[in-house]
């Protein structure tokens, strides 16, 4: 790691930004206001939940976007190791004002279970939760390729449903996030809808504080799943097993090096960082493992997602320490 930080213009910054949270928030702004509208005129209580919901979004998104910036910024040489934590902190908001609008959803919902209200403006309803589904849709298709980018797989088509799922571990804490959000988000614009169609046709006025209630239920679903992966990024978490193999990939990739005497990935935001003790070849002198070891460090940093190597090298010691990875 260079020992002075690059000086970063806040353009540069914002351009590095997650693209996927910002485009979230700016879509679920929109979603909130004119439901906001349909609620105040027909008096739904699943429009008010759903609106609340795409309103925590919003705001979510402004919190995690930000972090997403300031998570960017070089390492500095009080701060060595960068700032990649940094989103963890800002998601941990974000999970904050979710479990607050989940609570007010929820006492809502159990109000209209207990005394239901007739809702009007049917169309409107309707109409506002097409522009929702189909806004909240282009999002998490694009959280979803977001997924798959960030883990570099692969996933086209439908496919990218299964493939976003498969890696939605392996993605930066910012695309989780809009992930999880807005998967709730289309859920709960399809509750709402199915409320509203309910309502309307049927004596069953309580179904408007079930769906609602139910609305509420997953946004507590969110904001479980959020704050733990969130949580455990502050403590600091190891990285996915399909990194590590992939970094052991890379270093066995140079003919000298013999075994891993041990290694350790540590993510931080979206960026790993690797520190481990390389086994060489018998015989070899210190110039020639140095270069060894620096050429399997600048290996390792070719990928984007490595923010730094710190490697120790040792001879072989006659024992298996590390099963390498056979490349694919």
């Amino acid at each position: 790691m260079e020992p002075k930080a690059e000086r970063q213009s806040f353009m540069q910054l914002i351009k590095k930004g997650n693209k996927s949270s910002a485009v979230a928030m700016i879509g679920n702004a929109f979603i909130a206001a004119i439901k906001g509208f349909a609620a105040a005129f027909s008096g739904s209580g699943a429009m008010f939940a759903s609106a609340m919901h795409s309103l925590a979004d919003a705001i979510n998104q402004g919190f995690v976007f930000a972090g997403s910036i300031l998570a960017e910024k070089k390492p500095t040489p009080r701060f060595p190791t960068g700032f990649g934590r940094v989103i963890n902190i800002f998601c941990m908001i974000a999970v904050i004002v979710v479990t607050i609008m989940a609570y007010e959803t929820i006492r809502e919902g159990w109000h209209l279970i207990l005394h239901p209200v007739a809702s009007e403006g049917f169309w409107l309803n309707i109409g506002v939760l097409v522009v929702n589904l189909v806004i909240d849709g282009l999002i998490l298709v694009k959280a979803m390729k977001e997924i798959i980018h960030e883990a570099g797989a692969e996933g086209k088509g439908l496919g990218i449903f299964s493939a976003a799922f498969k890696n939605v571990g392996r993605s930066a804490p910012a695309t989780r996030l809009v992930f999880y959000e807005d998967l709730v988000a289309v859920s709960g614009a399809a509750l709402a809808m199915i409320a509203v169609i309910i309502a309307a046709f049927t004596s069953f006025k309580t179904v408007d504080g079930v769906a609602t209630l139910l609305i509420g239920l997953l946004m507590v679903g969110v904001a479980y799943r959020v704050g733990y992966d969130n949580m455990i990024g502050l403590i600091g978490v190891s990285a996915p097993k399909e990194v590590a193999d992939k970094v052991s990939r890379i270093i066995f990739s140079e003919q000298s090096v013999t075994d891993i005497y041990q290694m350790r990935i540590l993510q931080e935001g979206r960026y790993y960082h690797v520190e481990g003790y390389l086994e060489l070849q018998p015989g070899l002198t210190l110039a020639v493992a140095d270069d060894i070891k620096f050429l399997v460090r600048a290996k390792l940093l070719e990928d984007k997602d490595i923010a730094d190597v710190t490697l120790g090298i040792l001879e072989d010691d006659g024992k298996r320490s590390w099963n390498p990875i056979e490349s694919k």
